[in-house]
């Protein structure tokens, strides 16, 4: 008869122990959450280290545009040349936290950024596995372009998040055959895309070249499936976007981006730097590629899903960086902060790179997150919060300010107001300006070059009572090859012109200039040159 164990005498041998396995713990139900929870925290932290950075003009434009009237929005987008569902979103934000402040307005941004860890580690999961799921949470946590903007009052954390959806969607609809959900989810994100930023289009012809691709590799039922379910998701896009292509192609003729110079080639190569942080874009760049190599040259007929996969990431990606560099060649748009549509992409061919790289893929995936934690955003955007805090005590109800950089209204309106300072009478270069949320930028070249002090600035002063101030808001022009576009450029000659006709106007006499030196440390300089109407006789 068997001993009972632990009986006096008797040699107990002790069972041995067996460690749960890594992906028995993934697999856990408390671990999912707790896992994106502390990538979410750690994301968060990074991403609020510049938090109440104040605006510079084009969160001027967010704020200017998104706190009026809601019905008012769709009509306001004619003159500005963007889709509005991002200004819609944030009108709801404004009214719902009830600030316009950096931190109340930048919250959104972070929020938007903050979604894109679950909903990549969902995505990415369902379509390659927990592995690939994990690996694309952390990269979307703390990629660097995600990191400054989620700092920043403008659309881009929002475009990112519906492009990781569109291009996710598209990879398991088109790539890996997955069911018809997957062809009407990537319709309606796309969709939703081209309602909040122009450059979707960039993206989604990149996707219909992958597409073509795909369906011209594919055979029998496959490549009808391919071109079946491609035929579907362009009617559902077509269908939710048809309400605004009147308004679009309206923008494409009359708005563009007078702004903007033709990006040199040497722009198209720092690109990729752009969105993955210089000095560890090298270093993952590498790690990917020692998975996607061998999934690229997989030549059989067969062409694995997987290999399907890399393939349609990597060419759109690509695609999504180099096709808006070379139409802004015939007509510049081009702008780093717009290949936001081109991060998801990049993101998920990396990804996929990544999680099949084996244990070197986990080590650059730490490494370069270690390094990404220190691209933080910007500590300052513009100095024009400052300049208005300098002017505010010199102004009163009826004063004049003239803005020679009429996109700069907006956000000096916001921080005069914040001042306490309101009722001012408000103008730019031509002539008296009614709605100060917005820049009408339709033929605003052609406008620009209409322009006189004679005709648009003589009268404004002529209006001006003795004892009445005049600001003029112009930016600061120190870097010369920055102000070589079009719009811009006309902007530094009428801006000479103004100031030189108002300083020899001797009916009035300079009170103060802001700020004092000459050669700005700011990003996105303004200066200003304060007047004062002299008492008659």
């Amino acid at each position: 008869m068997r001993a009972p164990l632990g009986w006096p005498g008797m040699a107990v041998t002790a069972a041995p122990i067996h460690w749960p396995r890594a992906g028995a713990l993934v697999r856990t139900p408390v671990v999912t959450p707790l896992g994106l929870g502390l990538l979410a925290a750690g994301s968060v932290l990074v991403r609020t280290v510049h938090f109440g950075t104040g605006f510079w003009v084009d969160e001027g434009l967010s704020v200017g545009i998104a706190d009026r009237p809601i019905t008012d929005i769709p009509g306001v987008m004619r003159l500005d040349g963007s889709p509005p569902a991002y200004y819609l979103l944030l009108h709801l934000w404004i009214r719902l936290v009830g600030q316009t402040s950096e931190v109340a307005t930048h919250a959104l941004s972070l929020l938007l950024a903050t979604l894109t860890i679950p909903v990549a580690w969902a995505l990415v999961r369902a379509l390659f596995g927990e592995r690939a799921g994990w690996i694309a949470a952390v990269l979307f946590a703390f990629n660097p372009f995600l990191n400054a903007y989620a700092q920043e009052t403008r659309m881009y954390t929002l475009v990112v998040l519906l492009g990781l959806v569109s291009v996710a969607c598209f990879v398991g609809a088109f790539a890996l055959g997955r069911s018809r959900r997957w062809t009407i989810g990537f319709a309606v994100a796309h969709a939703a895309l081209l309602w909040t930023h122009n450059w979707g289009i960039f993206l989604g012809f990149s996707l219909a070249v992958c597409w073509a691709v795909l369906a011209l590799r594919a055979t029998g039922d496959e490549r009808r499936r391919i071109v079946r379910e491609g035929l579907v998701a362009a009617g559902v896009i077509v269908i939710l976007y048809a309400a605004w292509i009147p308004t679009v192609l309206f923008q494409v003729a009359h708005t563009g981006a007078p702004w903007a110079n033709a990006p040199k080639l040497a722009q198209l190569g720092l690109a990729p730097s752009r969105l993955l942080g210089g000095s560890g874009q090298w270093l993952l760049l590498i790690g990917a590629g020692a998975g996607l190599v061998p999934l690229l040259r997989e030549r059989s007929r067969s062409w694995p899903p997987e290999s399907r996969a890399a393939f349609a990431t990597v060419l759109v990606a690509l695609l999504t960086i180099l096709v808006p560099w070379v139409v802004s060649q015939v007509s510049p748009a081009w702008a780093t902060r717009y290949l936001a549509v081109a991060v998801p992409p990049l993101l998920l061919g990396v990804t996929i790179g990544l999680s099949r790289a084996g244990r070197l893929g986990l080590a650059v995936l730490a490494l370069t997150a270690l390094i990404w934690l220190g691209y933080n955003g910007n500590d300052e955007k513009s100095n024009v919060s400052d300049v208005a805090a300098s002017v505010a005590p010199s102004l009163a109800r009826g004063d004049l300010v003239i803005s020679t950089q009429p996109e700069q209204v907006p956000v000096f309106n916001h921080y005069l107001t914040e001042q306490g300072v309101t009722g001012l009478r408000w103008a730019t270069l031509w002539g008296p300006l009614k709605d100060v949320g917005v820049t009408d930028w339709r033929d605003g070249v052609k406008h620009l070059e209409a322009t006189s002090p004679s005709r648009d600035l003589v009268p404004l002063l002529d209006a001006t009572r003795p004892g009445q101030r005049v600001v003029l808001l112009q930016p600061d022009f120190s870097n010369l090859p920055n102000w070589r576009a079009p719009w811009l450029a006309l902007v530094r000659e009428r801006s000479a012109t103004w100031e030189e006709r108002m300083r020899n106007d001797r009916r009035f006499r300079v009170l103060s200039i802001a700020p004092t030196s000459s050669f700005p440390s700011h990003p996105n300089p303004v200066r200003t040159l304060v007047l004062v109407r002299e008492p008659v006789g």
